[in-house]
């Protein structure tokens, strides 16, 4: 971690200069925000730890208008409530009492600079695409990471970086939809003081910045096709052009780059160049949205619930059979980030013991609606097949649960879940269609099937008639 230090406080930041060197931080000290200011332009940081004498509103107001996106964190004598109430209003994230303590210190950078990266997963597709990314990302070669939006592509971004030879260099990300077109190129490149209204001072682009390390270019699909060509020099040549500069600056940058849309059918629109299609493709890391991957849902809403439960400073809850199949059933438009939103809301509304369907607030459609038949039934299966395993468990039936699926076809999850389902409920076909989401008549086709394929079917609870379907 690279640590800016603005001011001195009579020696004591020196102090915690010192503990934040001991955990490895690079640290650059300045003595007034001018000179800090200077700093960032040039050099960049990951953070920057300020004297609560300072005028820390003026800046935060700096570091917006310039669009340098850094934590501040302020720091002065712990006896001076007051001035730390002032500097969390100004702006500050955190507020760090001196004297120092080296835990506290410690915990609070860790939870200023912290981001979560963990790649939670259990799907076999999901375990495919990551060992493709762990094979491609020793290379420098520039990788495509395509998938909808919330399927986690910077988090797989991070992932090649993490796997690669530089780990140890800058990860530089950049959200090409998010900054006006004509802001991008200074904010790729660089600019030169003057060399437009509000450059104040030369300015380090992310290229530069990145230098030695990685770059991240997200949601490339968004960046107008004018600049795409002056990105396509950089990609060729290694060098950059600062705006307003007369002198090119050599960089060695590996570039990674996301896309929610399908860049081969924006190049056939013309709204992508397809010479920098080619270069950005060498490899492509195909995300797939969660709906793709049921066998993740239940892994990554447990995953959640620790995650917000000790954020909220609540003991976590399991879900409950029913909520699990909820969400299995659900289609996740906004993929992991809408589960992730959706178990947050859970955890703060779940007032029973389990957090049940109560706590569980959806949005969109169902994945019954999916126009992929497939996909939605391989979600059913996911779902019906953890809810029987849980009631074998919970009837002390000592039988193994067929919760785990991998290495099965859709139809093998299929029929195990169904006569697994018709087995609990002692053959009666009209509960188990009804647990397992499908028409009395599409069951009693599948029990037909499997009697002709040999397997044996338990047979129809009394009261019930078996007819064949036609």
């Amino acid at each position: 971690m690279r640590l800016l230090i603005i001011g001195t406080l009579d020696g004591q930041i020196g102090a915690a200069s010192q503990i934040v060197m001991a955990r490895g931080a690079k640290i650059t000290m300045a003595e007034d925000i001018a000179h800090g200011l200077d700093i960032l332009r040039e050099r960049g940081s990951d953070l920057v730890m300020i004297d609560v004498r300072r005028d820390i509103k003026a800046l935060v107001d700096a570091l917006a208008s310039e669009r340098i996106h850094i934590p501040v964190v302020a720091c002065g004598v712990a006896s001076d409530a007051a001035a730390a109430v002032r500097a969390i209003k100004a702006g500050a994230k955190e507020y760090i009492p001196l004297p120092p303590d080296a835990e506290l210190i410690a915990a609070v950078l860790e939870a200023v600079t912290a981001e979560s990266r963990a790649l939670v997963f259990k799907d076999p597709r999901m375990a495919q695409t990551l060992r493709m990314a762990e094979q491609v990302a020793g290379s420098d070669a520039s990788v495509l990471i395509a998938g909808e939006s919330g399927t986690g592509k910077e988090l797989m971004a991070r992932f090649v970086h993490q796997k690669s030879k530089r780990a140890d260099g800058r990860f530089i990300a950049i959200n090409c939809a998010a900054i006006p077109e004509a802001l991008l190129e200074s904010e790729l490149f660089g600019h030169e003081k003057g060399a437009f209204t509000g450059a104040v001072a030369r300015r380090l682009g992310k290229f530069e910045e990145a230098n030695g390390g990685t770059l991240l270019l997200d949601e490339i699909s968004e960046m107008d096709i004018r600049l795409q060509a002056k990105l396509l020099r950089v990609l060729q040549e290694r060098v950059v052009d600062r705006v307003g500069g007369n002198k090119p600056v050599k960089v060695d940058v590996r570039i990674l780059a996301t896309s929610n849309r399908n860049l081969e059918d924006e190049v056939r629109q013309g709204r992508f160049r397809e010479d920098l299609f080619y270069r950005l493709n060498v490899v492509t890391l195909a995300l797939p949205a969660l709906r793709e991957r049921p066998l993740d849902i239940p892994l990554l809403a447990d995953h959640f619930i620790r995650k917000y439960s000790e954020a909220n400073g609540v003991p976590p809850k399991a879900l409950t059979a029913d909520a699990r199949t909820m969400l299995l059933r659900h289609g996740w438009r906004g993929n992991v980030r809408e589960l992730e939103n959706t178990m947050h809301r859970a955890v703060l509304l779940a007032s029973g013991a389990e957090i049940g369907t109560e706590a569980i607030l959806l949005t969109g459609g169902s994945v019954g609606s999916n126009p992929d038949p497939l996909v939605a039934q391989a979600a059913n299966a996911a779902a019906a097949a953890l809810t029987a395993a849980q009631m074998n468990a919970e009837a002390g039936s000592g039988e193994p649960g067929r919760g785990d699926l991998v290495g099965k076809t859709v139809a093998e999850v299929e029929r195990d879940l169904i006569l697994d389902t018709l087995h609990h409920y002692l053959g009666n076909r009209t509960h188990a269609a009804t647990i397992l989401g499908i028409s009395i008549r599409t069951l009693r086709n599948k029990l037909k099937q499997y009697a002709d394929e040999g397997m044996p079917i338990p047979p129809p609870a009394g009261g019930e008639c078996e007819r064949a379907t036609p």
